[in-house]
């Protein structure tokens, strides 16, 4: 199967795309993983999620101007509907998921 582009995947139709911009150096974004995983699998078949290495996808980094790490961009009809930096409770994130499934 051909690698998707970085649009193909944000354009996911009929569900949400939680973009999380990591790096594997990022302390915050090692403590944010368990929490990314645990709200992938309670929105398991309603929401993607695509993990971006900045270090390894620096010109997706720099497209969405991703200053620092982690940075979670939520697309829907691949429209950006909202952008956090920095870590962040999953209750918050299942909150702003929770407006787009």
């Amino acid at each position: 199967m051909a690698k998707k582009s970085f649009q193909e995947l944000i354009n996911s139709p009929g569900m949400p795309v939680l973009v999380d911009f990591y790096a594997d150096w990022c302390g915050p974004c090692k403590t944010m993983n368990p929490i990314v995983q645990q709200v992938a699998g309670q929105y398991n078949g309603k929401l993607k999620v695509v993990k971006v290495n900045v270090d390894s996808n620096q010109a997706a980094a720099a497209q969405f101007r991703v200053q620092g790490v982690p940075t979670f961009i939520l697309f829907h009809k691949g429209q950006q509907v909202w952008r956090q930096s920095g870590a962040i409770p999953a209750h918050q994130l299942s909150q702003v998921i929770e407006r787009f499934v």
